[in-house]
């Protein structure tokens, strides 16, 4: 008898994951759920964090970039502040390169 048990409660166990499996499949393909279409590749994606720096415990400085202009964020439990937006990716991996062209050590 309880080798029959058994057997049946694994029977009702593969047919109620089976029915959760097709509901997903059903609700995903009507539109309920997330959208797998806001997924977008990496070259097409608009919007990426660059860098994040903790400030401390609570603070974190993040660089964000959108459409290849970027912006410093200040970001706090309690709030969110725009250090400064409109910083041009290009200009800072220009001025990258040129403080370290003018950089000279000191012990040859």
């Amino acid at each position: 008898m309880e080798g029959l048990d058994y057997l049946r409660f694994m029977l009702a166990l593969i047919f109620v994951l089976g029915l959760i499996g097709i509901l997903a499949v059903l609700a995903r393909r009507t539109g309920l759920g997330f959208p797998i279409t806001a997924i977008k590749s990496i070259q097409s994606r608009r919007l990426s964090v660059v860098e994040v720096t903790a400030l401390d415990g609570r603070r974190r400085m993040v660089l964000i970039r959108r459409d290849n202009i970027e912006h410093l964020l200040l970001i706090s439990p309690s709030s969110e502040m725009l250090i400064e937006t409109n910083i041009s990716a290009n200009q800072v991996g220009n001025r990258k390169s040129s403080s370290s062209d003018k950089h000279q050590d000191p012990y040859p």
